[in-house]
């Protein structure tokens, strides 16, 4: 019975090794104790036939199983490693006939390399690596007298295109023509490099050298920050991770020759303003034949098409924090216990790109667990479009529903305009009502006047659940045979499937939605500048609404009639800033001739900006006849910590931006108003002698000296002040003045501004409206040349 002994040996190792994954052992096992148990079975009682006969046929099939899948998994490889051939080849090719020859060199010598390594029982896929082997290497022997291809090294980095000293500049549209320095200040320089670091991430700008970008290795890529933290309800599902080739039978980045709006579908991440961004994306790219959403993933062939990279390395240019940005990622993608992704997706399952660039976003966002932004942040950030918020305020007066329903129309027509729809908050009957879906992104596919009856097209990112309202695929009523034909849309077919898509009319977008989210083409302009600042948290009062002149401030000179569009963008660098945004910021536009504005409604602001916690606002200038100069103000609801952002013009006409520079030498004085010293205004004749003065000296200097005088107060009372002159230095000289007041007094705040002042002595008499108010007040001195200032007994 020792063939039962070691058959029962042999049976309890194939177990041992199956369960460890020593394939080979475990086989080589079962099949052992399979040919031990037959060799007994003609010697044991009949009735333990059955039983051995069985035991031999379940380690037989388990041997054959683990032998199939363990030569299916030898397939895949080896078609894997054609497939990394065949990328390669690509990219060597591509680098042949640029000129790259040190680079083409290293690639066709990467595909030999990996052809040789490829161990093929297939016959087909041996003659497939022999063909790439022989192409790739007769073409590397041409390429010799350049450099000998036994000193290369399948881990040696491709020399770049371009010199890694490329400089950073401002240009962000490749047609834009820039009105200012191309190079960039060591300022800007430090802004963008402080906000490269995004949720612990570095995003460097990118640049001319990345275009060379490096997408194979001896191994698939990982990017260690690649496994993105997952939503809750992504958490409930997952499984693993997968990558393209896990999933798909043919892997392609795209499939076809445009991308589809119709195949996108958002899941359980909540980005259903980014998902709808991509479907408007799409649709302009299939409609205008221009790419500008697949434009941004690479690595691309010669045709400049994303392609799929078998070795699972991506890079995704990106604008956030004022410039286009590059982002790495890996292929690796959430996937469910329930066999599908966790990511958004194509319904074309071999095509990949929307899985691609969603993981590139939420990388830069932190993570899957995204709490949502808006398609105005989304929409910029993956196109560099014009970002505008349009809110839909149909009781106020100012708010022109039927201008906004034509500027859609018309723009998006033409290409001007990429758009989307978001809902506000519903009640739960509503939503059940309407089909629409509370504080949600639609995307817009097209928006139609028939006779009078406007419409417009929408989808669901979910691609489900429509409106079922007027002129839904459920209206009998409204859906006339000429609208039909019209719309070449039949609602009897469309209630059929329901994919997300549905018209409806502008009326109940108008009563159900809030907002428009629009992107403009910068195409429509042609000059452009911008300026990367930083506006610390000590500067200015934390609150603007008396006092601007410490706010950042800029002089805007247009050359010619035209329009100006002027974007500020403040850089984010935290999730917890979309989850908790409470900085509002906005832009002033003043008629001042490029000069200082303090205070901020004297002059009136020529465009008065509304404050939003979006990280863009959009302000539109439209310049007369003849030459204008504006004075910008950057302006903050309540300052809390240090702003850093981004000022950005869109032009027709050249323009100049230059920023105000505050004065180089400051003295602040402390003081109070306190019992005799508390006399009050003018007006006020016996008491207004005692307040407090100050003797400020100007020294002899080659130009005369300008000052900027500032006193601040108490909020609960008026205050003024006003300079007179007690000498001059030169007796040919003449006083600029005998007497220069702030003007009205005013809460808390006020300025005097002195120009030209020759040497001498100038008395300053600081005071409250009434007499007898007492409290402390600060007055700074702000000027061009180093001055003195005393108190006066």
């Amino acid at each position: 019975m020792s063939d039962i002994t070691n058959a029962t040996e042999a049976a309890t190792l194939a177990v041992k090794f199956d369960q460890t994954g020593q394939v080979d052992k475990a086989v080589e096992c079962y099949r052992t104790a399979a040919r031990l148990l037959d060799r007994v079975c003609d010697h044991v009682p009949s009735e333990k036939q059955m039983e051995i006969r069985k035991k031999v046929k379940e380690y037989l099939e388990r041997a054959t199983f683990l032998q199939e899948q363990k030569d299916r998994a030898k397939q895949a490889e080896s078609e894997r490693g054609i497939q990394q051939c065949y990328f390669l080849m690509q990219q060597a090719l591509d680098a042949d006939e640029a000129g790259l020859k040190d680079l083409a060199l290293q690639l066709y010598t990467q595909a030999v390399e990996l052809a040789v390594s490829i161990d093929a029982s297939d016959h087909d896929v041996k003659q497939k690596v022999k063909n790439v082997a022989a192409q790739a290497l007769d073409r590397a022997e041409e390429l010799k007298g350049i450099k000998k291809i036994s000193a290369l090294s399948i881990n040696e980095p491709a020399k770049p295109a371009v010199s890694p000293r490329a400089q950073l500049q401002r240009e962000q549209s490749v047609h834009l023509k820039v009105t200012g320095k191309q190079v960039y200040t060591e300022e800007e320089k430090e802004v963008l490099r402080q906000t490269s670091n995004i949720n612990d991430n570095y995003f460097l700008p990118f640049m001319d050298v990345d275009y060379s970008e490096k997408f194979q290795y001896a191994l698939p890529f990982e990017d260690k920050a690649s496994k993105l933290k997952l939503s809750s309800k992504q958490e409930k599902e997952f499984d693993c991770w997968v990558r393209p080739h896990e999933v798909s039978v043919d892997p392609k980045m795209i499939v076809g020759d445009y991308v589809d709006c119709y195949s996108i579908k958002q899941t359980i991440v909540s980005d259903c303003s980014f998902v709808a961004s991509l479907a408007v994306s799409a649709l302009y790219e299939k409609r205008f034949k221009k790419k500008i959403i697949t434009s941004i993933i690479y690595p691309k062939n010669k045709n400049k098409v994303p392609v799929y990279n078998p070795f699972g390395k991506y890079m995704v240019k990106l604008n956030f924090n004022g410039v286009r940005r590059k982002v790495i990622i890996d292929d690796r993608l959430p996937y469910s216990k329930y066999g599908r992704l966790l990511c958004s997706y194509s319904s074309n399952k071999n095509e990949f790109w929307v899985s691609i660039l969603e993981k590139a976003y939420m990388k830069v966002m932190g993570g899957y667990d995204f709490p949502g932004s808006n398609s105005n942040i989304d929409l910029h950030a993956l196109t560099g479009w014009i970002p505008e918020r349009c809110a839909l305020r149909s009781g106020e007066a100012d708010f022109n529903a039927g201008a906004l329903y034509e500027t859609l129309r018309t723009r998006t027509a033409r290409g001007d305009l990429l758009a989307t729809a978001a809902t506000g908050a519903l009640t739960d009957a509503d939503a059940d009502r309407t089909g629409l879906v509370p504080a949600h992104a639609y995307a817009l596919l097209d928006v139609r006047n028939v006779n009078g009856v406007k419409l417009l097209k929408l989808k669901n990112p979910w691609s489900h659940l429509r409106w079922r309202g007027n002129y839904s695929e459920l209206d009998t009523a409204h859906w006339t045979p000429e609208l039909r034909r019209e719309l070449n849309y039949d609602p009897d077919s469309a209630a059929q499937y329901d994919n997300g898509v549905f018209w409806i009319d502008y009326a109940s977008i108008l009563k159900f939605f809030d907002v428009f989210y629009l992107n403009w083409n910068p195409e429509i302009f042609k000059y452009t500048f911008c300026m990367h600042q930083k506006w610390e948290a000590g500067i200015g009062p934390a609150k603007d609404a008396f006092n601007v002149g410490e706010n950042p401030q800029y002089s805007l000179r247009a050359h010619a009639p035209g329009a100006v569009w002027l974007l500020l963008t403040r850089h984010i660098t935290d999730i917890d800033d979309f989850r908790d945004n409470n900085e509002y910021i906005t832009l002033l536009v003043y008629k001042n001739n490029g000069r200082r504005v303090y205070y901020p409604y004297d002059p009136p602001p020529y465009i008065d900006g509304i404050r939003i916690n979006s990280p863009h606002y959009l302000c539109k200038v439209v310049v007369s006849e003849g030459c204008d100069t504006f004075t910008l103000v950057v302006s903050q609801y309540e300052k809390s910590r240090t702003i850093l952002y981004t000022l950005r013009a869109y032009a027709t006409c050249p323009v100049s931006l230059d920023k105000l520079h505050t004065y180089p030498y400051t003295r602040t004085i402390r003081g109070e108003w306190s019992g005799r010293t508390a006399g009050g205004c003018e007006n006020h004749r016996a008491t207004y002698p005692n307040n407090p003065k100050f003797i400020v000296t100007v020294p002899e200097a080659r130009s005369p000296c300008n000052m900027v005088l500032e006193l601040k107060g108490p909020k609960q009372y008026q205050i003024g002040m006003d300079a007179r002159v007690e000498s001059i230095e030169d007796p040919t000289v003449t006083a600029p003045f005998l007497k220069e007041s702030s003007g009205p007094y005013r809460s808390g705040f006020v300025y005097l501004e002195l120009r030209n002042l020759p040497a001498g002595r100038y008395i300053i008499t600081v005071s409250t409206f009434y007499p007898a108010q007492e409290g402390p007040f600060l007055l700074e001195l702000k000027s061009t040349c180093e001055v003195t200032c005393d108190a006066r007994n």
